[in-house]
């Protein structure tokens, strides 16, 4: 874990952000106050699914959707 006074903190902010990735980062204000700074890991979108292979062409899909929408 590292600390730094909340100046040098915000002189060297992208380099506590890389370190923030490796070990928890303290950033102490003069007031006494203290904050920890903590890497939180991106989840996947719930739309990033993989692909899937078909014999289906483009206009096959498109003949698809067109034959759903009739009635509408």
């Amino acid at each position: 874990m590292k600390a730094y006074q909340y100046s040098e903190a915000r002189k060297r902010l992208s380099e506590l952000l890389d370190t923030a990735k490796k070990e928890v980062v303290l950033i102490k204000r003069r007031g006494g106050e203290t904050f920890s700074l903590v890497y939180k890991k991106t989840s996947q979108s719930p739309f990033a699914i993989s692909g899937i292979t078909t014999k289906a062409t483009t206009a096959d899909i498109l003949d698809a959707i067109r034959e759903s929408r009739k009635g509408y």
